[in-house]
């Protein structure tokens, strides 16, 4: 009992001692060794490391993962004279932990610097800008043109500013309804041009229309007088053939055909017996 008490003892003074002359570098850190607060070393590997002399040296870690700078809305001033508030964020990450721990120290420290590095090649950057080139189309350009500048600035605090990016662009409040009251006019002005014009079109096509209804009816009443004029002159024509093989008889069928149509059981005539009319009904 008393070797397995001193063996025990023995481990755990061994551990002591390797906890006091080493230290372990996680994967998503990367530490700075000091020696009475100076820094002397920096670690980017991770793993276990060693310590010499113990007492004296302490470690400080920093962050080696992708940090997020998400800065609040600003108000930018586009090329021309709009106002937008913009809401963009970055991400960035620890290159230099010397350099940072000797200019902003904490991430806090840094987000602050950041956001004025990141807010001033933004409202540099978009000041050159028209608010529809910002909202469409040159908006990745843009956007890369500001992650360049920041990143050359950045440089200088131990930090690489990998990404910036607009979530959100709007109006300002008090800019909104007259922008929408100015959008609602252009709208109705292009909707009464159009429809004005369609009118006119209308109206042309109409015109087009009638004329042609004319122009049908004319030529179908030009065409009806011509057939019915062909159609009287083969009647005459069957009419003065009657009459030339048979006077007597195209006479009495002409003279029967006006009884049909002008005497009937409420017709009343008055005339002399001798009249032609009645020869044929004596």
């Amino acid at each position: 009992m008393r070797n397995l008490r001193f063996a025990a003892s023995v481990i755990v003074l061994l551990l002591i001692i390797l906890s006091l002359v080493t230290y372990r570098v996680a994967e998503t850190e990367q530490a700075i060794v000091l020696e009475f607060g100076k820094p002397i070393d920096t670690v980017t590997e991770p793993g276990l490391h060693f310590k010499f002399p113990p007492p004296f040296r302490t470690i400080e870690r920093f962050e080696k993962r992708l940090l997020i700078y998400d800065s609040p809305p600003n108000i930018v001033v586009t090329q021309d004279k709009k106002n937008l508030v913009v809401d963009a964020f970055a991400r960035w990450r620890i290159t230099d932990p010397l350099r940072f721990r000797q200019t902003v120290r904490t991430e806090a420290a840094a987000q602050a610097r950041l956001d004025d590095i990141i807010y001033s090649d933004l409202l540099r950057e978009l000041g050159q800008h028209e608010m529809e080139e910002i909202v469409s189309a040159n908006r990745e350009r843009i956007m890369v043109a500001v992650t360049k500048e920041a990143t050359l600035k950045s440089i200088d605090y131990g930090i690489e500013i990998l990404d910036v990016r607009i979530k959100r662009t709007d109006l300002p409040e008090e800019n909104e309804e007259a922008i929408y009251r100015r959008m609602r006019a252009e709208r109705e002005r292009i909707a009464n041009l159009y429809r004005s014009e369609g009118e006119e079109e209308a109206l042309k096509l109409r015109a087009e229309a009638d004329r042609q209804v004319k122009v049908i009816l004319a030529d179908a009443y030009r065409e009806s007088q011509i057939i019915r004029g062909d159609a009287e002159a083969n009647a005459i024509a069957v009419y003065a053939n009657a009459f030339e093989r048979d006077p007597n008889f195209y006479d009495f069928t002409r003279t029967l055909e006006m009884y049909r149509k002008a005497l009937d059981e409420n017709t009343t005539i008055v005339l002399p017996p001798e009249t032609e009319l009645f020869k044929y009904l004596k």
